[in-house]
């Protein structure tokens, strides 16, 4: 499907490859539709295909020890993952669940590795995405230690905003759950950030936010966390 290669181009897997190398990928693909809550693989299945969501969300998490689920990443349209265990020819180190009703593109790993011999570009596209996840990981743990809670929950909501400036409504893509483990946070966590939100513009009411002034919005979320801190109390 032609919308379905233009969504996959978005990815960094296959953005940087010339558009016939990209073709010949797409066109080994698998496309499967999950429901919210299906299993697309569990921890510690073989890794043999790496993936990229064409529509709805995914999330990536673990098993701790103590039972308790935490949350790697969440992915949507034009994303990929799967890509590092993949190449290893491990085991897949997290679980994959359809956040919400999804659909996936599935790229055989053998199809990955003959187009690898034949394609040199292909290694390059492969560097740039495992790079690309690197870098998102890396932006992570600089959140978790260097913004509150409040300013990790003014950073997500900023990511979903359609506008640069101004007031908007954003829709929650998922539930509350999945976004206090996406951001290090308990659900009560969460709650209380929506709380302090309010004094920066922002209103959620159940799967809404609206908010009064992206611009307002991003300073509040980029200030020193002590102010921020203070601020908020």
């Amino acid at each position: 499907m032609k919308d379905d290669f233009v969504t996959a181009r978005r990815s960094t897997l296959m953005s940087a490859l010339p558009e016939q190398i990209a073709s010949a990928v797409c066109g080994h693909c698998v496309r499967q539709n999950y429901a919210r809550g299906e299993t697309i693989f569990l921890q510690g299945d073989p890794a043999r295909t790496l993936f990229i969501v064409l529509d709805g969300w995914v999330k990536l998490y673990r098993i701790a020890q103590s039972g308790e689920e935490a949350v790697v990443g969440v992915f949507t349209a034009g994303q990929s993952f799967g890509e590092v265990v993949v190449l290893k020819r491990g085991d897949f180190p997290v679980a994959a669940e359809a956040a919400t009703d999804c659909r996936v593109m599935q790229v055989n790993a053998e199809v990955l590795f003959d187009l690898m011999r034949r394609y040199p570009e292909v290694v390059g596209s492969i560097m740039a995405s495992m790079y690309g996840h690197f870098h998102a990981l890396v932006g992570q743990i600089e959140q978790l230690k260097a913004r509150t809670g409040a300013q990790r929950v003014a950073e997500f909501l900023l990511e979903l905003c359609p506008v640069e400036a101004g007031a908007c409504t954003v829709h929650l893509p998922y539930d509350k759950v999945l976004i206090a483990g996406r951001l290090g946070m308990k659900p009560e966590s969460l709650s209380r950030a929506f709380v302090r939100l309010k004094a920066a513009g922002v209103s959620v009411i159940t799967e809404t936010a609206a908010i009064a002034d992206v611009e307002r919005l991003r300073a509040y979320a980029e200030q020193d966390r002590a102010e921020a801190w203070s601020k908020a109390q």
